[in-house]
């Protein structure tokens, strides 16, 4: 069996730096390597409608814009499937099956599960569909018998959990899916974009992030509204570089050449931080110089998107046809499923067999 992926995102909204640095940057590198056979980005609408459930409109809206964001990324249909969730309808039946391997009590013991309960405030209204998130992605997962699952740091619980619906089915049922493994960035800093408040993480609903088709004036706004060092209060004071957000952009970000084309008197990041960490360097200064490595970034990626725009019948083939050929995958893993059950009752070929044959005996 060849090495495959499988990841994707939730398509309630646009999509941000947060999402090119945790996620969309590293697809499109594995895309390219050469090293996969088979790669399926999937956009999550079933999983965004466990807490957008009295909102399918706003999931609806927004399954589109996740193909535009991620063809203007770099993302290639001849070499990953780009596919919607609920076109999937194997997925659901074996979300089904997983459930009974996994009890209430360890659904509620999954870190991740806690940390978005909180954040949403379910309290003890927490819908059931969002209690199974981690079943529902198992399914999504070894349904294309993914070897690698590329995700940060936050989602390793949900697939420690995969794993362990892995391990019980084939205990069970015999050798049948795949076991994957978690892929995370080779460097550290990039697998979560801090917010430009200075929060752990880069939200839509927190209002603390830029988008991949900001303009050039909404990402000046933005970056003049990062969180720096409280204690750097005049340009002659000795500033810190940990936990100020503009230096944690400029690591992820800048080059050596944009020094070159936009801030010559430095060579490179190192000798930016010596002196702003010596004193006489001001906050709006290297706000500016971050304000245009961003655009740099994120000007050809909106400027894609707009092209993609006009050429919509384009991008909704490469998401059917991506859809199509994860139907033929996620099908197969589903045959494979129910014989190893004994519940593919119209197409085995020794169930009629056998029934007779117990009836005899009785």
């Amino acid at each position: 069996m060849g090495k495959i992926i499988l990841t994707g995102d939730r398509p309630t909204g646009r999509l941000h730096l947060g999402h090119y640095v945790g996620s969309l940057k590293n697809r499109v590198k594995l895309q390219n390597s050469g090293e996969y056979d088979e790669i399926y980005l999937m956009i999550a609408d079933v999983q965004a409608l466990t807490d957008n459930f009295a909102n399918p409109k706003k999931v609806r809206d927004n399954v589109m814009e996740c193909v535009l964001f991620y063809l203007a990324c770099g993302i290639d249909p001849d070499k990953t499937n780009i596919l919607i969730q609920s076109e999937v309808p194997a997925l659901t039946e074996l979300t089904c099956y997983y459930m009974n391997l996994v009890t209430i009590a360890r659904l509620y013991r999954n870190p991740t599960v806690k940390s978005e309960v909180n954040l949403r405030g379910f309290g003890e209204s927490i819908p059931s569909g969002f209690l199974n998130y981690p079943v529902s992605q198992a399914a999504d997962i070894t349904a294309f018998d993914a070897t690698t699952v590329p995700v940060g740091e936050d989602q390793m619980p949900m697939i420690e959990q995969t794993k362990e619906i892995v391990h019980s089915f084939n205990r069970i049922y015999g050798e049948t899916l795949v076991d994957p493994d978690i892929y995370l960035p080779e460097e550290g800093f990039a697998r979560r974009l801090p917010g430009i408040d200075g929060k752990a993480k880069m939200s839509k609903s927190l209002d603390n992030c830029i988008y991949l088709d900001a303009t050039d004036e909404e990402i000046k706004k933005k970056v003049m509204q990062m969180y720096t060092d409280p204690n750097h209060v005049r340009v002659e004071d000795p500033g810190k570089v940990e936990g100020n957000v503009v230096f944690t952009y400029l690591d992820v970000f800048c080059k050596d050449e944009d020094f070159q084309k936009y801030l010559p008197e430095y060579k490179n990041l190192d000798e930016l931080k010596a002196h702003y960490q010596k004193g006489g360097l001001g906050d709006v200064k290297i706000k500016k110089f971050l304000t245009n490595v961003l655009c740099d970034v994120i000007r050809p990626i909106r400027e894609k998107k707009l092209e993609l725009m006009n050429n919509l019948d384009y991008v909704y083939d490469v998401v059917k046809k991506g859809t199509a050929k994860a139907n033929e995958k996620a099908n197969a893993t589903l045959r494979r499923a129910k014989a190893n059950m004994g519940i593919d009752y119209f197409e085995s070929e020794t169930f009629l067999k056998e029934v007779k044959e117990n009836m005899q005996k009785n």
